[in-house]
């Protein structure tokens, strides 16, 4: 195939951070690699911004908008042309540089694969039969670290349940040996493609088992357990496999739509839906308690700020499940008498999708609706929030309020899938402008080390924009601040278990005997599905959860018979200072709670049954 002609010109490329919207670049496509730079002048000194590998990548487009997307795992790029002329233009050559690119990659020199044509390997609790390959080296490592676990039996019962047997690796190599074909590569480029799809392999292997021994350690008598509350300190059964879910399939039929209308499979689910998630939010109300008994406004501002970001600390464990979705008029409550507060949630909104919360404490008051939108691009997906966050301390007079930042999951498909955060907070006192904070949750960068991954930045301004405190760290780890007289680490998250959840949110579904008649039919604990999830009930989970989605779309229809909408019954809509729709709290659900009781009200039904 011959290599397709030099594209170049400028281009629209959208940025996420830190100066959001659409800037001109210009873009350079050779050999099936797309660079950028600032300008044409750039290009020529060999000034670059970025480059991806195009056959590496799934290309989307929007003819209407003359939109291209392209996401190779770890770089997403949004590009728009012009007119509609150049955007014919560039999606041409860009499907012609991919086919290029991934015929290149399986021309084969004839007999090179011979080499690597083995028998399956067969892995034991004693050992690992090495093939003789070129990928003899991996074996070794792989051997060694069984051998270190110190649980190999833990390894085999992973590799066991999972069906990952290397007969996997030898059907793949026999595919690569039916595209040989007469045109020749160099050996150097196809022993590290093939080398590649061997150690994926072993990877898999690797992480599966690594996830199952680092479980056990957590669990075990002489780990270092948090706080007893008095809750429980595990879930009935431990989390489901997953990967039988055709959740390719799924994606790629809604590559560039918003998720929140696509029924998932409920083996993707956690056993926690959005309304206990946003309750998850409180993990570390400590923070706010001590904002609360803080007098310096500027060291309270640092203590507001670490609890913006302990919101985000479980993400990075949780990037293999989905919480669960709460039905049209679903609610939940939370009482934490050790913490302090009590929280009462409710799904107010179903298209789009809005989850409100209202929690109350003697120290302070939290509040928020958020409505999430999900953006899948072919390799990762964006969960995109919008909505503000608000927490008022009455000791002092102060309501803050904060924005929250992008999530991205990259590589949806990959054994090295990971998720990060980026983007700015803002918080605001809206009753005083004596300071004012900024957040920054660094993007990495795929050429990045590990250490600049997940790191985040802070300052805390006066009046003028002077910085009075700085701190910073990593979002999954704990933040320092070195300007407070004592300089110390404000924040530090607790071990994590089942699910990646930690002690706290492994308490959000757990329905105790005596809590149980106090909570209305609505309550997200009452719903069978997510009580089977939790107990290991994958598939009558999966079933429950289409007989309450089915009992929804037709509360929709009985509804608009009437010419009626749905009215949230906890929760009112009204507007902000700065004109915005909100959610807010109509502050009858406790009232109600003891008198007359839910079970003397008239309620919705929402399951058909409750276990």
């Amino acid at each position: 195939m011959p290599t397709p002609g030099l594209c170049e010109g400028y281009l629209l490329k959208r940025r996420k951070w830190p100066l959001k919207g659409w800037h001109k670049r210009y873009f350079v496509l050779e050999a099936g690699i797309l660079r950028y730079s600032k300008s044409q002048h750039d290009v020529s000194r060999g000034r670059v911004q970025g480059s991806l590998d195009i056959s590496q990548a799934v290309m989307s487009i929007n003819k209407k908008s003359n939109r291209i997307d392209l996401d190779a795992g770890d770089i997403l790029y949004h590009m728009k042309a012009k007119n509609h002329e150049l955007f014919y233009i560039w999606v041409t050559k860009l499907q012609a540089h991919r086919l290029y690119k991934k015929n290149e990659a399986v021309q084969v020199q004839s007999g090179f694969l011979q080499p690597l044509s083995f028998s399956p390997i067969a892995l034991t609790v004693t050992d690992a039969q090495k093939p003789p390959s070129v990928n003899t080296a991996v074996n070794s490592k792989v051997s060694a670290w069984l051998q270190q676990s110190h649980a190999p039996e833990t390894c085999a019962q992973e590799l066991n349940r999972c069906h990952l047997d290397l007969s996997e690796l030898n059907r793949l190599i026999q595919r690569l040996q039916a595209l040989e074909t007469s045109q020749v590569v160099s050996n150097g480029d196809l022993q590290r493609i093939i080398s590649i799809q061997v150690k994926t392999c072993f990877v898999l292997i690797a992480a599966l088992a690594t996830r199952k021994y680092r479980a056990s350690i957590s669990r075990a008598p002489n780990s270092v357990a948090p706080k007893s509350t008095g809750q429980r300190t595990k879930l009935p059964a431990l989390c489901p496999d997953n990967s039988h879910v055709g959740l390719m399939a799924i994606l790629y039929n809604n590559i560039g739509k918003d998720l929140a209308r696509v029924s998932m499979p409920a083996a993707l689910n956690e056993p926690v839906n959005l309304l206990q998630r946003l309750c998850e939010e409180l993990e570390y109300s400590e923070l706010l308690d001590t904002a609360a008994n803080t007098p310096d406004p500027y060291h309270r501002m640092v203590y507001i700020a670490a609890f913006a970001i302990s919101g985000y600390s479980t993400a990075t464990f949780r990037n293999r499940y989905k919480p669960v979705n709460p039905v049209l008029g679903e609610t939940y409550e939370c009482i934490q008498e050790d913490r302090g507060f009590k929280l009462i949630s409710e799904q107010v909104c179903h298209h789009p999708p809005i989850s409100a919360c209202h929690a109350e404490s003697d120290n302070f008051c939290f509040w928020q609706d958020q409505r999430w939108k999900n953006k899948f691009w072919g390799k990762s997906l964006e969960i995109i929030p919008t909505g503000m966050v608000n927490v008022t301390l009455p000791k002092y007079g102060d309501h803050y309020e904060w924005n929250k930042v992008v999530t991205c999951i990259h590589n949806v498909f990959s054994q090295q899938r990971y998720l990060e955060h980026y983007g700015e907070v803002t918080i605001q006192n809206l009753s005083s402008r004596v300071c004012t904070c900024k957040i920054t949750f660094v993007k990495s960068r795929y050429w990045g080390s590990e250490t600049n991954k997940n790191e985040v930045q802070g300052t805390v301004l006066d009046e003028s924009g002077s910085v009075i405190h700085r701190f910073g760290g990593l979002w999954h780890e704990g933040i320092f601040c070195d300007t407070l007289p004592t300089p110390k680490c404000v924040w530090k998250p607790n071990h994590l278990l089942y699910y990646g959840f930690s002690s706290f949110a492994m308490e959000m579904n757990e329905l105790r005997p005596e809590l149980e008649p106090f909570l209305p039919p609505s309550d997200s604990r009452l719903r069978p599905d997510q009580r089977m999830l939790e107990d290991g009930l994958v598939d009558e989970a999966d079933r429950k959860k289409d007989e309450i989605e089915e009992l929804q779309r037709l509360r929709r229809k009985e509804l608009s018979k009437k010419g009626e909408e749905h009215v949230p019954r906890f929760f009112k809509k009204t507007k902000d200072q700065c004109g915005r729709d909100v959610w807010v709290t109509k502050g009858t659900y406790w009232d109600l709670r003891e008198n007359p009781g839910f079970a003397s009200l008239e309620n919705v039904k929402l399951c058909q049954i409750k276990i």
